[in-house]
């Protein structure tokens, strides 16, 4: 199954958590990124959803934190192909496009919810989400 194929919508965007410890950052020290993505459904309303988190840190100790959801809302008959005994399988292409415009629109979050502060200079970085999504997803 292909992306051309499945008709879906976004239907809602949720920022889950957001924060800025601003007395964990220290100038000069190096930052790392933790990067998550986590996959849901929902076979009653026909969604998927998908929860991309970022955590920039220093030392292991986090100074920014966003994470956000993007709700899919799948065709109905599209959504038929979903369903493999008992289990919703989204294929890999398909969840790598979702994931890729999740990653998208948390960077928007962060960077609006930064916006007029010292920490609107930490950008999510593009991200080869092919490298984060390695098979079909299985709920």
């Amino acid at each position: 199954m292909e992306n051309k194929n499945i008709r879906f919508s976004l239907v809602k965007i949720s920022t889950d958590q957001f924060a800025i410890i601003s007395n964990s950052f220290k100038i000069g020290e190096a930052v790392n990124l933790k990067t998550g993505l986590q996959f849901g459904a929902d076979k009653a309303s026909k969604l998927i959803s998908v929860k991309a988190s970022f955590q920039f840190e220093q030392k292991t100790i986090p100074f920014l934190i966003v994470e956000a959801s993007c709700f899919f809302k799948i065709e109905p008959n599209d959504w038929n192909g979903f369903v493999q005994e008992g289990e919703i399988v989204v294929p890999k292409s398909i969840i790598t496009h979702f994931s890729m415009l999740t990653v998208g629109t948390v960077r928007g979050i962060l960077h609006t919810k930064t916006e007029g502060t010292n920490f609107n200079g930490f950008v999510i970085p593009t991200i080869n989400v092919t490298e984060l999504v390695t098979s079909d997803v299985r709920m």
